[in-house]
């Protein structure tokens, strides 16, 4: 029976170690671009300091509230309807560097793409706990989950933010897969999501001279590859000890976005090798206890949240650091609490205090037999209902 508990320790600790951590190197990455732009260096860093501190309120709130609330139909499905009224509402203000993201109002800025992670992560959670038996139903459970995803990936990529639709999509895959719906319907819907992929890189002009910039970005290093090949100087000039805590260059108006989306070349220049390394192992680390949060969940709400808060948070790390490393095209995505910026640095926090709360509620060690045996009676279970619906259809 499930039991309340501490919330994981080492969670929390790599939670706010990243957290704090964010802080400082926003300030080192963002002092000569703010001193440039609004005459003061520690305009941004002031920004993040107080965005983290609200993050960390939202946190402990989350913390403190039974996730098994989060299940309820009204909140559920409301938390969605207000997602996709927000993601309507991006259209009506003005765009920031040719995209519609934001919702701008009294001094402070709304990303609704990135509270849309959280909402699908609740929906997909309650409504594959509400068709458990029923996963293998396309019409009934596997189309419905679709259909919602779909619907917010294409409002998302109208902004344009392709990089947040592939996270979603990496998130509809990983809870769908866990809950046990079929790969021959996953496939069926891998089909035209890829035929969509390939159009929206081949047939829109600028993302296409991204693409062919990764190819090669060194064809031209002042124009197109310009973002690419400066960071990969800053990554490359850190060497493996680093220039120093704020002693790097390519922040000096060399590295666009050095504060933001290509915070992670910074550490990589000011940090070096060892700076990075301890970052991934950092998120290592977060998805370590993470995954554990997920196998002593209580029930199947808990485990397919948990799982797919965890998921998202490691996968849009992993693809930050994937862009500043040249390994996959430029996209503007951020690095999960370090990058600058309030809009995603709030919805991750408040993702964090949900696991946290989930881990409050553990039903004990983590026993592998038990789940050994558990996959076993799932298989058996699902057997027999294929052996049921042959039965039927041929006599």
């Amino acid at each position: 029976m499930a039991k309340k508990l501490q919330p994981d320790k080492w969670l929390f600790a790599a939670t706010i170690g990243l957290a704090l951590f964010g802080v400082a190197m926003v300030y080192s990455a963002s002092a000569m671009v703010a001193q440039a732009e609004n005459r003061s260096q520690f305009y941004y860093v002031i920004k993040q300091a107080i965005w983290t501190t609200v993050g960390l309120v939202v946190m402990f709130v989350m913390m403190q509230v039974d996730y098994r609330h989060l299940k309820r139909r009204l909140v559920v499905y409301g938390l969605l309807a207000i997602t996709i009224v927000m993601l309507f509402a991006v259209f009506g203000f003005g765009t920031v560097n040719g995209a519609h993201r934001w919702i701008r109002l009294w001094g402070f800025s709304i990303q609704p793409s990135e509270i849309a992670k959280l909402s699908l992560a609740i929906f997909l959670a309650y409504f594959l706990e509400k068709r458990a038996g029923e996963e293998r139903d396309f019409g009934r459970t596997f189309l419905p989950c679709t259909l919602v995803t779909v619907g917010l990936a294409i409002l998302i990529v109208l902004e344009p933010d392709l990089g947040t639709a592939l996270m979603l999509a990496f998130l509809f895959v990983v809870m769908t897969y866990t809950a046990g719906v079929r790969l021959l319907h996953l496939g069926i819907t891998a089909a035209p999501a890829f035929v969509g992929l390939a159009a929206l890189l081949i047939f829109v002009p600028w993302r296409m001279r991204r693409l062919v910039t990764f190819l090669d970005p060194w064809a031209d290093p002042l124009n197109s590859g310009f973002q690419v090949v400066q960071s990969l100087i800053a990554v490359g000039s850190g060497g493996p000890d680093g220039l120093g805590f704020a002693q790097g260059k390519q922040k000096m108006l060399f590295l666009p976005f050095a504060h933001s989306d290509f915070i992670f070349a910074v550490i990589g220049e000011e940090l070096g090798l060892v700076g990075t390394l301890t970052v991934v192992l950092v998120f290592g680390l977060f998805l370590w206890r993470g995954i554990r949060t997920c196998l002593l969940a209580p029930e199947r709400f808990g485990m397919l949240l948990s799982l797919g808060l965890v998921s998202v948070i490691v996968a849009q790390a992993l693809f930050n650091i994937s862009v500043v490393l040249s390994l996959v095209p430029t996209k503007g995505i951020p690095l999960p609490f370090i990058s600058y910026g309030g809009s995603s640095l709030v919805p991750t926090l408040a993702a964090v205090g949900i696991l946290l709360n989930i881990s409050q509620h553990a039903t004990g060690s983590v026993d592998f037999g038990t789940w050994q045996s558990f996959a076993k009676e799932e298989a058996t279970r699902v057997m027999g209902q294929e052996r049921q619906i042959a039965s039927s259809r041929f006599g």
